[in-house]
């Protein structure tokens, strides 16, 4: 026992003599990784803060003939404004980044309404194909409905609960879309945002639900993974590169064989992969299969998801909270994927301190949506069918009268209309 405390002592020894040979280089290496973190954060901040935004509410025509297509073309447009990769000095000069775009859902006691948040270089690209599949819609440049409450949420007359969603599985397995709830019944299309209406159909004057989706083109990544998991499901085994080692043996081998007979090279294709054992999974497991892949052909958006519910500090009732998230909640699977609180962002203070945990927490998602700050940390991948599916436009048969529509038609003015000179 002592013969090896004897020898973990000198191994100490021997560690706290080489730091002290090697601090001057460890150290700023470091502090240069955290200060180049911090660097990066800055000049992103600088280059947002430069950003200037539009905010449009939008007026919904009395009837709306359009089907959820309408809005994922929508989507699939707005994909466009994806920026290549910024370079070295872009990146870390300039602080550029790609910038989002947030559709956001309003209610009140004066009823429901929908608003679209985009930077300024992006209002004409979202005017014309909100016009193009819409075009008895209109859009209104409105002042930021936010500015109703101070700055500064919660205070001694109002309160909120907060949070940000985040997926239950991996990002490549969909969530249920309108497909599925275009389902006749009773001759008429059931819409998933019947329910969000029905509860906002019953708010207060004094109560507000905030709902936005922070939207931007994403990577390829999402993609990538949902085609691991596709072949992890069928049995495919993916094809292997070769590693740089193969190439070495198999060079010396010919080197050492040359004297004797000609090299032999093999062709640089890897180690192909198994074509997989599809025919024989289940119908589930097929279904899994296939809605991944349907998922990742589609354009596809990192987004942030975020809900916000505030009422007065007397009259605070947690029914509406727990009915907007049963809304999010019929989207999920479970053999599929599904909507989950980010526990981070919850608004909820835990022992020790709890009061003041869950006091800064208010402060916090109150402010992150008043900046429609997007949050990578629980970012989302959903595809254009899937954001369809969570923001558009009642149809008519959404039948809670809370959807504040166009009672009139605006019309072409006549051909002879006089001039006034």
């Amino acid at each position: 026992m002592a013969e090896a405390l004897a020898i973990l002592q000198g191994v100490l020894i021997a560690v706290w003599h080489l730091l002290g040979w090697v601090w001057w280089i460890i150290l700023p290496i470091i502090f240069f990784e955290a200060d180049y973190r911090l660097w990066l954060d800055y000049v992103k901040k600088k280059f947002l803060s430069k950003v200037e935004y539009t905010i449009f509410e939008i007026k919904i025509p009395k009837y709306i003939e359009k089907s959820f297509k309408s809005m994922e073309d929508v989507f699939s447009a707005l994909h466009s404004i994806q920026i290549s990769k910024p370079n070295f000095k872009e990146r870390v000069l300039e602080g550029k980044t790609q910038l989002w775009i947030s559709f956001e859902i309003v209610g009140n006691g004066g009823g429901a309404g929908f608003y679209i948040r985009t930077p300024k270089d992006y209002r004409h690209l979202v005017e014309s194909q909100m016009y193009a599949q819409y075009p008895d819609l209109e859009l209104i440049e409105v002042d930021d409905y936010t500015q109703t409450f101070s700055s500064m949420l919660p205070n001694k007359f109002w309160d909120l609960w907060g949070l940000d969603f985040t997926f239950v599985k991996e990002a490549p397995y969909p969530i249920l879309t309108y497909p599925f709830f275009e389902a006749q019944k009773e001759e008429k299309t059931i819409d998933p945002l019947s329910s969000l209406m029905e509860t906002i159909s019953k708010l207060e004057s004094d109560e507000k639900i905030w709902i936005q989706l922070l939207v931007k083109p994403a990577d390829d990544k999402c993609k990538k993974e949902g085609e691991k998991i596709v072949n992890k499901l069928i049995g495919k085994k993916e094809a292997v590169p070769r590693s740089y080692w193969d190439y070495v043996v198999e060079f010396l081998y010919n080197l050492v064989k040359a004297p004797f007979k000609p090299p032999e090279w093999s062709e640089d294709k890897g180690s192909e992969g198994s074509p997989g054992l599809m025919q024989h999974l289940t119908p589930g497991e097929r279904e899994v299969v296939q809605a991944i892949q349907n998922k990742i052909s589609k354009l596809l958006f990192d987004v942030t998801i975020r809900f916000v519910y505030i009422d007065r500090q007397n009259a605070f009732t947690r029914l509406n909270i727990t009915s907007t998230m049963g809304f999010f909640r019929q989207f999920n699977t479970l053999n599929l994927n599904g909507f989950k609180p980010y526990k981070p962002s919850v608004t909820k203070g835990t022992w020790p301190l709890k009061k003041q945990k869950e006091f800064w927490k208010k402060t916090v998602i109150y402010k992150n949506y008043l900046k429609r700050k997007f949050n990578s940390d629980c970012k989302v991948v959903l595809n254009t069918e899937e954001l369809a599916t969570l923001f558009h436009f009642p149809v008519t048969v959404v039948e809670a009268p809370v959807v504040r529509r166009i009672e009139a038609k605006k019309g072409e003015p006549p051909i002879n209309l006089p001039i006034a000179k």
